[in-house]
């Protein structure tokens, strides 16, 4: 099943003033249910236009925008309801906490979804164990805690809503590699126990060849390349002509075949170089 579908999706900011900007521009693209998918651009390339059109906090300028089939600006449509179904995680999201403790901020999304009490604080506790924040921490002010732990406390706010659709614009900017990790980890976890479709905006090449199953390429406001992992980093001189980098291994495999080494093209982790290593080595040992 497609969870989302764009046709022709344009969308230009300031439209019929000198400050007109076209920031993205007749995007046809398809994601199935379930996948997890990393997107990627240069500054400007139209990352975070897109995915606020996910879940209706932008109206597009031309196009049509579908979740699970549904039209989000078709006149039928709830685009509420829809606000519910697709949690998006903006850069930062600490900045958006404001109840008086942990408990009640993670609550703030169930509740305005007219939930029980008794399934709203099953939702909290479930959220909160996802993102690893333990029980001493519900009663605290987020506004106590560390950095790393306000980050989790606003995405256990999002996954507390069980949306069927989860987008998360740079989760881990100004986060340590310790807590990069955890909360990669954690969200990696998430899909795998849930099945939840996720787009993880980053620039870090690194996690997203850890983490995601398909890379979305945008560039110059349109779609460059969405395919899996491995295809996308096999294109690598293209990737980099484009202002874009690429993991540090999948460059490293890139030298060693310009010098004439049988190296696969799509060496994208440590693992997977280690066999491509060992295979090469193996080889010449015979």
């Amino acid at each position: 099943m497609i969870a989302i579908k764009t046709e022709d999706l344009t969308y230009v900011y300031s439209a019929g003033t000198p400050f007109e900007k076209t920031a993205i521009d007749h995007i046809n693209l398809e994601i199935e249910q379930g996948e997890f998918v990393g997107v990627i651009g240069h500054t400007g390339s139209g990352k975070s236009t897109l995915i606020q059109h996910f879940n209706g906090l932008l109206k597009p300028t031309s196009g049509r925008i579908l979740i699970n089939g549904v039209d989000l600006w078709a006149k039928e449509t709830k685009i509420r309801d829809y606000r519910f179904k697709v949690g998006l995680v903006f850069q930062y999201p600490e900045y958006q906490l404001f109840e008086e403790t942990v408990y009640k901020d993670i609550a703030f999304g169930p509740a305005n979804m007219g939930l029980s009490p008794a399934e709203i604080d099953e939702r909290v506790r479930e959220a909160a164990e996802f993102v690893g924040l333990k029980p001493h921490h519900m009663q605290k002010s987020p506004f106590e805690l560390s950095g790393g732990q306000k980050r989790r406390v606003a995405i256990a706010g999002v996954l507390a809503m069980n949306p069927e659709i989860l987008v998360l614009d740079e989760p881990t900017a100004g986060l340590d590699p310790k807590g990069r990790d955890r909360i990669l980890g954690q969200i990696k976890q998430y899909h795998k126990a849930r099945g939840t479709t996720i787009l993880l905006v980053s620039h870090s090449m690194e996690d997203i060849a850890r983490y995601a199953h398909k890379v979305l390429v945008l560039n110059h406001s349109g779609v460059a390349m969405y395919d899996d992992v491995a295809a996308v980093f096999s294109r690598d001189k293209e990737i980099i002509q484009m202002g874009l980098s690429v993991p540090q291994i999948t460059r490293i495999f890139s030298r060693l075949r310009d010098r004439g080494y049988p190296v696969s093209e799509s060496v994208y982790t440590m693992d997977y170089a280690k066999q491509e290593l060992l295979s090469l080595l193996s080889g010449k040992e015979g």
